[in-house]
Parts: structure tokens; sequence; C-alpha cells
């Protein structure tokens, strides 16, 4: 995302938010990595594998507090001046709290950095103090604060109202805010984010410059203001439908909803927490007692290290075991093969999956209720058809009842090196909840260029039946999201094309400008969504015109309700907003072009 305009087109930076970092950031990032254990996966070759052990260990990288632990604080900040600008650096840390009260604390959230409580409920776990994010890293500029999270947390935030200045691949989830919410970063600079989910924030949450946000199954108080694009789903208290102005999209329920898989203690074990689905559902999934659905011991769990291999990891599958991520980087070198229903694969503190030699990182066979969540997966720099696949090509089998989802699942294309993949996230099981997630063809960084990242398609959906609740997809050469399956649905799309274009003809679809950034195919005859934006900044050749931002098949079946395109300061324009519907953008002047409801 670029920076939202806070005055005249004169203020905007002659350059797009995600500008290259250099060696600063670069130093900053030093890993604390050293004395991970490798697993061994075999004696010898031609021995059988030994069977590999369920739990164990969370390693070095997860810092575990209770009540009366000392020097939390030095702790926290200690971890902050390592991550706070190390946004292509490879160090990951999880920071959990036992449940308790815990006094005084400032947790600053820097990158690759996950907080989280340890009790079934957030009230279990109070600080009375904030878990911040700002953006003094970057001169109050908060558009590049990605790759943190927030979750199962009170907070009683000291001056009433806790910070949260978050960009794309932030999640802030199951948190209870004694408080308010303010989602800008110190001086109310540019802010590009968002998405909070299963959460109560008691007070007022001021957005003030984010330019868009999602918000799914939660209860806040008020809500104060919105820039283009605000979307709530299932939210108690949040203001009424009323888009264009203000921007609010409003449903007062999401059709299908699962919260993301969570660790928690059970006396002094480890488990993980798997939350049940709901179906139209509103407000937060705790609160009244023990909360809906089951749980795993932490045995049944391979407990994988960085430095682990991809065959390591697959035999501990094979075996019946799930897989949980501690913090660090992952290279494979086959795919990650989930193959039995209901298996979690679940990440710690932002674990990184890299595919080595062109290989997909993970795939998910057609079955029920796979949960993939809270991990990275970077493009590697031999090129990968895809790298995250959920169902082989023309899975086609019901999963209306325990279907897969794929939460807090980011993917990046490179930015912190050279990395390519044709298609980034391919959806062919049915009913497929992808909820959360953040495909991003870096526009910054190292190994950045038309053809170095050279990444056509971001997420391509063939499965039917699929629903996507805070869809972010960015960057890509050619479609950012093909959406193939019948009745798909999405709540909350934000895309930017990408930057670095270098002239007309590179983005040319045939006859038409530029492709989508979310393309419905000619063959659907029933999909919808709701609330979603395109901006273009194309600050390579400022002269390229994108036709629109949506193509989809007029069809009685296919709709779309609340949708907008914007250039940013006039750097590329569009013509339309879907199809040819929707006036032109307006010159240098940042001001959104809607088409309220389609057809």
């Amino acid at each position: 995302m670029s920076p939202a305009p806070t005055g005249s087109s004169a203020e905007r930076p002659s350059i797009g938010r995600r500008t290259v970092l250099g060696a600063a950031a670069a130093a900053a990032s030093a890993p604390a990595l050293l004395g991970l254990s490798t697993p061994a996966s075999a004696a010898s070759s031609s021995a059988a594998p030994r069977a590999l052990p369920g739990g164990g260990d969370l390693g070095p990288n997860v810092i575990v507090f209770d009540p009366s632990t000392s020097g939390i604080q030095a702790k926290l900040d200690e971890v902050f001046r390592q991550q706070e600008s190390a946004q292509f650096g490879t160090g990951r840390y999880a920071l959990l709290f036992k449940p308790g009260t815990y006094n005084g604390l400032n947790a600053q959230l820097g990158f690759y950095t996950s907080i989280a409580g340890l009790g079934l409920s957030p009230d279990d776990t109070t600080i009375n103090g904030d878990v911040t994010v700002d953006a003094g890293w970057f001169n109050g500029n908060a558009t590049q604060n990605f790759w943190r999270s927030a979750e199962n947390l009170a907070l009683v935030p000291v001056n009433g109202t806790n910070r949260w200045a978050v960009a794309q691949a932030a999640p802030f989830r199951r948190m209870h805010v004694r408080g308010g919410l303010n989602l800008s970063p110190n001086g109310f600079g540019w802010a590009s984010g968002g998405y909070i989910a299963d959460s109560r924030i008691d007070g007022q949450v001021g957005p003030y410059s984010q330019q868009q946000w999602y918000t799914r199954d939660s209860a806040i108080g008020s809500w104060l203001n919105g820039v283009w694009n605000m979307v709530f789903s299932g939210v108690e208290g949040a203001p009424a439908q009323s888009f264009p102005n203000p921007v609010y999209t409003t449903l007062n329920t999401t059709p299908v909803s699962r919260e993301k898989p969570f660790l928690y203690l059970s006396g002094s074990e480890y488990r993980v927490f798997l939350p049940e689905k709901r179906t139209n559902a509103r407000g937060v999934t705790w609160g009244n007692g023990t909360p809906r659905g089951t749980s795993l011991p932490l045995s049944q769990f391979y407990v994988a290290k960085p430095g682990v291999s991809a065959a390591t990891l697959n035999q501990a599958l094979t075996q019946g075991l799930h897989l949980l991520l501690t913090p660090g980087i992952y290279h494979v070198d086959q795919p990650i093969q989930v193959n039995r229903a209901g298996t979690v694969v679940l990440g710690l503190g932002y674990a990184t999956l890299i595919p080595d030699n062109g290989v997909t990182a993970l795939k998910v066979a057609d079955v029920d209720g796979v949960r993939l969540a809270g991990f990275l997966i970077d493009a590697g720099p031999v090129n990968s058809a895809t790298l995250l696949e959920v169902g082989p090509q023309g899975a086609s089998t019901d999963h209306s009842a325990n279907p897969t989802t794929v939460q807090d699942v980011f993917v990046r294309i490179g930015g912190a090196g050279a990395g390519k993949a044709t298609t980034s996230m391919v959806i062919n099981s049915r009913h497929t909840i992808v909820d959360h997630t953040w495909i991003w063809r870096a526009d910054h960084g190292t190994g950045v260029g038309w053809d170095t990242n050279r990444a056509d398609y971001g997420i391509v959906v063939n499965g039917d039946d699929v629903l996507a609740t805070g869809l972010f997809v960015e960057h890509f050469n050619k479609y950012d999201v093909q959406w193939y399956g019948q009745r798909g649905r999405t709540i909350f799309f934000q895309n930017e094309k990408a930057y670095d274009a270098p002239n007309q003809a590179a983005i040319q679809n045939g006859s038409v400008k530029g492709y989508a950034a979310y393309k419905v195919g000619d063959a659907v005859t029933t999909h919808e969504g709701w609330g979603l934006g395109s901006y273009c900044y194309y600050n390579v050749n400022p002269a390229i015109v994108q036709h629109n931002g949506f193509s989809a098949p007029n069809k009685p079946g296919v709709k779309f309700h609340d949708l907008l395109v914007v250039s940013l300061g006039g750097q590329g324009q569009y013509e339309r907003v879907i199809n040819e519907t929707g006036a032109p953008t307006s010159g240098t002047s940042t001001i959104p072009s809607t088409v309220v409801s389609y057809p």
C-alpha cells in the first residue's frame, strides 16, 4: 500500500510506500537462531526410519513468561531492538504469556514478532499496559509495519487507548482491549492495514489515517472514521452500511468462519485449541464459559525446529502427527505433503518456509478439515510453479461440514532476496476458507524488479464454494486474483497493481489495457464480493492506463457491492471500476471512483 494522502498532491512523496530500506535494515536484522536442534530422520539410509517423537521444547525463540518472571520488560525491549527495523531479517520470535496478571508492561512489536496469551480466554491473561506498534523506525510512516501479531490477551492500556499502527500481515486476533484502540502511528502519519477478528474493544476504534481495514466477528464500542474502505462482518457495534459516504461496508454476520488454532496451557501441559466452525457468525467466540471446539495435546504434534528437512516433516505427517513450526527459517527441497484429514500445521513467530529448486512449499490433499495457520512462505530464487496448493487439480469432494482453513498464511515473492513463482496460492478444494492472507510480490527490498521477482498470478481459486475473508493481494505482473470456482465469495479485498511496469505494452492483456486486479472466470455463473478496492501507483511509468480494477461475467448471479479504484497521486489511471462500469479516476487527485452495486 502507498501512503494515504494527508494533504495536497504536492505533499506526496516521490516514491511509493515500500521504498528500499537499504543496509540499515539489514544491519539490524542479525538472527538469533544458533543452537537449534535438527532431528535425525534415520539412523542410516538402509535402516527404516525410527518413529519421530511428539511434543518437546519449543526452542529458544519462543520466550515464555509468567507473572513471577523477572526482567520481562527488559527482554521485550531486547527483542524489539533487534526486530524493530529488521524488515527482511531472519530473526523470528514468539512471546508467550502464561495466564495471570502482568503490570506496567509496554510490549513494542517489531518485525516477525508474535505476542500471545496462553489461556483458553483472552481474559485469562491480563496485561495492565500496552502492546504497541508504532512507526518511529520509518519516520512516522506505518505503511511497512508488516509481519507481526497479537493474540489471546486482555489489555488495560496505560492511557486508556492502545496503539496498533500496522499494515498488511499483522493480525489482531482474540484480543480484549479494556479501552480504545488507535490504528494510526504517532503523529497520524500514513497507515495501511489491517485485520481484526474475534476481538472485543470496549472503547472506540480510531483508524484515523488507515486507508482500509477489515474487522470480523468482533465487538466494538464504536468506530471513529473511514478513509477508503472499511469493512465489517459479524461485528457488534459496527457502523451502519453507508458506502461510499462514509466508506462503511457492513454485513450483519459472516457466512462461515472458524477461528485460528492457538496454543494454550492446561495446567502445565501445552495443548492446541481448535475452535469449531460457525455459520452466520456474529461477535466473539469467547467470554461465556469454555469456548466451543476441541483440543490436542502437544504430544500429537511434531515440534519442528529450523534446519529440519522436508523429508522429516513429511515423515512426521505420515506417522499421524500434526506440525508445530517453531520460529525460524525452514528450507524445503520437496513439498510438505498434508494428506490426512484434520491435520493442523501451526506456525509460531512467523515461521518461514522457503522452497528450494523450484518446488511447491506445501500441498494439501482433497480431505476434510485441514488447518493451516500462522506461517510465511517466501519464494526461492528458482521459479516455483506454485507455492501453496490446497487440494489437487480437479478436487471435487464436498467439505461443507468440515472445511479446510488457511489463516494468517502469508506469501512473499522477493524483498528478502531473489524469488520467483508463477502462481503463489492455488485453492482447488471446495468450501475452503481463506481467512486473512497477504500475498505480496515485493515492490521494495532486495531481488526486486519487473522480471527479477517475476510472479504472474497471486491467488487462483478453482474450487467451488470457496470463501475469502480478508484478502490482501498485491503487485503481481498479471492477474492478482483469478476466480474460476462457482459460488465463490469474498468479504474485503485490498489490492495494489504492480508499481514497476515499465510501459503500457508490458501489461497489455490482448486488446485490454492491463490485467484486472480481481478476475472472475467467464464460465462462472454465481459469485459475490463485498468491499473490494484496487489502487494503482505506476511510478516507473505514470502514463500507464489500467482499463479496470475488476472483471467479471455480466450475469445475474455474479454480484459485487461497494467497489473502488483509486490512482495514487495520478501515477497511472483507471478507465473504469468493473467491466465497463464506473467513472475513470480523476487525474492527479487521489480520489476513489466507486461502484455501490454491480450489475
